[in-house]
């Protein structure tokens, strides 16, 4: 019998299966492995349906929040009250990129607020864009698009509408957080821990940890590799001078060029910058937490 994790706490693992949601415990050969089941992955269970035998191969997987196999990431933001940070943004769409998901940000609250110098910034990007108007619908079948037949998070920080786009989108979510909670959890558990509820034709993983937007929790990425998760460099950086290019200083930069013509954003470059210095300042030891 095979299926997926929805739920783990406590040290049982409610795996949703074609026979309907199983209890499960772990064999304890995963905690030698020091492999920890989380929600998302594809597991396989024993003939009786009780206990996990294998945990099969991860697209990706999340420490903190505890979450496996993630397709996509929705970077949730508003375009004003609070006005988004392009730094932590894309913080974000370089962590989901680094570990092999697809960011899409989604930008709200666009009937207060234009969001013209937002759709500028990520013009040359190649990162999906959504921009949600409520009053006519603009946006949201964009969305649901992108859950269909994948797994997904949302992620966002308080007061811009993170809330408000999932009850709209998939209004029987709210509804179906309850009640499934309570047939998974059997009121033993009051932890937060994450939970996956099929919507939308796909999967959506309802986590707390991404939403705090604690960016340096969700991976570390090396200083050299970063320029491979601003994707508009790509066509540039192999045509630099130098291999091994950061595209600081260096003389004979083909991303700087692309820069000065206006083919990269100067908001994108900057948040480069920033994060090639605060790589710069992790030393290994600290990855390995």
């Amino acid at each position: 019998m095979t299926g997926y994790i929805a739920k783990g706490v406590g040290g049982f693992y409610y795996v949703r299966t074609d026979a309907g949601v199983q209890e499960c415990r772990a064999r304890g050969i995963f905690r030698k492995r020091g492999v920890t089941p989380v929600a998302g992955d594809v597991v396989t269970l024993n003939a009786e349906g009780n206990m996990i035998d294998e945990i099969q191969p991860r697209k990706n997987v999340f420490v903190r929040p505890p979450v496996a196999n993630l397709d996509v990431l929705f970077i949730v933001a508003s375009t004003t009250q609070p006005v988004p940070s392009t730094l932590v943004l894309d913080k974000l769409t370089a962590s989901a990129l680094y570990q092999n998901v697809q960011p899409v940000l989604v930008f709200t609250k666009t009937d207060l607020s234009a969001a013209d110098k937002l759709a500028a910034d990520y013009a040359q990007s190649g990162l999906p864009l959504v921009f949600v108007h409520y009053d006519t619908g603009e946006g949201l079948d964009e969305v649901r698009g992108w859950i269909r037949g994948r797994l997904c998070a949302f992620c966002g920080n308080s007061g811009v509408g993170k809330s408000t786009l999932l009850n709209t989108i998939a209004p029987q979510l709210q509804r179906e957080t309850g009640e499934i909670s309570r047939k998974l959890g059997r009121g033993r558990h009051t932890t937060r821990e994450t939970e996956i509820f099929e919507v939308c034709g796909g999967r959506i993983a309802d986590t707390a940890g991404f939403a705090s937007l604690e960016t340096q929790r969700l991976c570390h990425i090396p200083k050299e590799e970063l320029e491979r998760v601003f994707p508009e460099f790509e066509p540039y950086r192999e045509q630099c001078r130098f291999i091994g290019c950061s595209h600081r200083s260096e003389k004979g930069c083909a991303v700087r060029e692309a820069l000065e013509e206006g083919k990269i954003s100067s908001s994108r470059y900057a948040s480069y910058l920033a994060m090639y210095e605060e790589a710069a300042q992790v030393k290994e030891w600290e990855t390995r937490k």
